[in-house]
């Protein structure tokens, strides 16, 4: 740990990867340390139930992964990496009658949204049309000189509203009403506040563009795959190496940190003047998950058999069983929770013994809480696919302690990287010209606690690379 370094990052979750690969691909001698015995971070996979199974621990399908400008731009199918497309993108069961499914083809999947049809195409249509120019302005941080200033400012008049009021102005149908929701509701935020509506734009116009894949093989080949690229560059990795002070690390040029704001106060200590600590202490954490992988012993009984042909799925009756339960989730278990669920095997078998399958579902719940909501979340599975329960063989429990233990970047069970409330989700960890920089001229920040925030893109790290860049080592990349 003596040799001097250019780089030294700590921590290897996609963020950690992404801003190693790219210091690494200027030439720089990067060395990354991470604390778990595997990296991945957000990204891992491991058999969590039953020998033969294997199960992502945390993020699952990889719509920004796929979008990302940076992975894009990377040769990370040369490192193993490869991404299995689901024929449906996204699907919304309903108690009664045919489920709402999101595909490709906004035609086709305007055509199931009865009289929303004209509506939805009106949408979707605009945001298909210029995702190649909002994407990158949309991974980037809010205060950049924007390259498509008309495109995002058309796309911010509707991402600022809250997606109930955006749902009930636009949309008839309660099922398609629902379906916004669902799409929304990975904002993890009650949907009557401004900017949920976002999340929905923002996954409606990379489901018609870019897709909602899974990595094959487990969300640990993403991981896997940047790893490989930073061994390819020259660059070095450690693992079971857990930081507690700076001091501990080699000789470095630049450090950057993808790690949790508090856990950067702690770590960086005297190095970061007091009004800066205060700031990431300061730094607020929202609301939580619970999570459920089962093994079953057969595919999923949905109402609707054409939910089978989805990756994702999201479960909740109507617009307003879903907004009450994320309204519920910060304070208590919902009793019919808003439920993400992530089928795998039908669609990339080797992650189940014949004939088996696995099933990923998460809800919202209080931070840090220790109540269960096994029994709501699979309550929520049953309404939707009778006859579920009989196909559980075994199940893993992984509460917002568990997923904190697992992971510490997931604070209280935090999934997001910090609360999603205004101005910190847009301005996290602090209202700043180039966040991903502080005090210290040698220290970075790299985690989702900075622009563009949680996901598994790798910009956050993308773009705390070239602050380091700059600052640090005089370039302009």
């Amino acid at each position: 740990m003596t040799h001097a370094r250019d780089v030294v990052v700590v921590g290897a979750g996609p963020n950690g990867l992404a801003a190693a690969v790219e210091l690494a691909g200027h030439g720089l001698d990067v060395l990354v340390l991470e604390a778990a015995d595997e990296i991945g971070g957000g990204t891992r996979t491991a058999g969590i139930t039953l020998p033969g199974f294997r199960h992502d621990l945390c993020s699952a399908i990889h719509p920004l992964a796929v979008a990302s400008p940076f992975f894009r731009s990377l040769p990370l199918h040369q490192h193993g990496l490869e991404w299995v497309f689901p024929p449906v993108d996204v699907a919304h069961p309903q108690l009664d009658g045919p489920a709402v499914l999101l595909t490709r083809s906004i035609d086709d999947t305007a055509r199931g949204l009865g009289a929303d049809a004209d509506a939805y195409r009106r949408i979707a249509e605009p945001l298909a049309e210029r995702a190649e120019r909002l994407l990158p302005e949309l991974l980037d941080h809010v205060l950049h000189w924007p390259r498509h200033p008309l495109d995002l400012a058309r796309f911010g008049l509707d991402a600022l509203r809250s997606a109930v009021g955006f749902a009930r102005a636009r949309f008839r149908e309660p099922r398609t009403r629902a379906h916004w929701a669902g799409l929304a509701g990975h904002a993890v935020l009650p949907l009557e506040a401004p900017l949920t509506n976002s999340f929905a734009l923002m996954f409606t116009l990379l489901a018609h563009t870019t897709g909602f894949p899974l990595a094959r093989g487990g969300s640990q080949r993403i991981a896997e795959a940047l790893a490989s690229l930073l061994r390819a560059r020259g660059g070095e990795l450690r693992t079971g190496v857990r930081v507690e002070s700076l001091a501990e690390l080699p000789p470095a040029r630049a450090v950057l940190l993808d790690l949790m704001p508090r856990a950067v106060a702690r770590i960086a200590g005297e190095r970061l003047p007091p009004h800066f600590t205060d700031a990431l202490l300061a730094y607020r954490h929202g609301t939580a998950s619970f999570k459920l992988d089962f093994a079953l012993d057969g595919p999923v009984p949905w109402k609707d058999p054409a939910c089978a042909r989805a990756g994702t799925l999201h479960l909740g009756a109507t617009l307003e069983e879903i907004a009450l339960a994320e309204r519920d989730a910060p304070s208590r278990v919902a009793l019919r929770p808003y439920v993400l669920v992530a089928q795998h095997t039908p669609f990339d078998p080797s992650r189940a013994p014949a004939g088996a399958h696995t099933l990923w579902a998460y809800a919202h719940v209080p931070w840090a809480s220790g109540q269960d909501a096994s029994d709501a979340i699979v309550g929520q599975l049953e309404r939707f696919a009778p006859g579920f329960r009989e196909r559980v063989m075994a199940v893993a429990v992984s509460g917002p302690r568990e997923l904190e233990a697992r992971n510490p970047n997931l604070v209280g069970g935090d999934i997001s990287g910090g609360a999603m409330t205004f101005p910190q989700f847009p301005f996290r960890p602090r209202v700043a010209l180039d966040p991903w920089a502080t005090p210290d001229p040698g220290l970075f920040l790299c985690s989702s606690a900075t622009p563009p925030g949680g996901g598994v893109h790798g910009m956050c790290g993308f773009h705390a690379a070239r602050s380091a860049l700059r600052r640090r080592f005089g370039r302009r990349p």
